[in-house]
């Protein structure tokens, strides 16, 4: 039986988060990067531009949070694209 496994969602971290007009970017601890359209979550469908750049990496990489918006997302939730819209 093999016990060793893959990364997976669970385990991604981020390192990096950035917004590109209206999408949401963030670079992974194993070198992807990935992104989200704000329109797939209510919160950040409505957000200026100004607060969504106000985004910040939570629970060591686990999570982004917009303390302004009081909107949190967890990487893991993003990377299995469990959207809200």
């Amino acid at each position: 039986m093999n016990t060793s496994h893959s990364a997976s969602a669970t385990e991604a971290r981020a390192v990096r988060v950035w917004v590109d007009g209206r999408t949401i970017l963030i670079a992974l601890q194993d070198g992807r990067t990935v992104g989200f359209p704000t329109d797939k979550f209510r919160l950040l469908w409505d957000a200026t531009e100004e607060s969504l750049a106000k985004v910040k990496i939570e629970a060591r990489g686990k999570a982004l949070r917009w303390e302004e918006l009081d909107e949190d997302l967890t990487v893991e939730g993003i990377l299995a694209g469990r959207w809200q819209i």
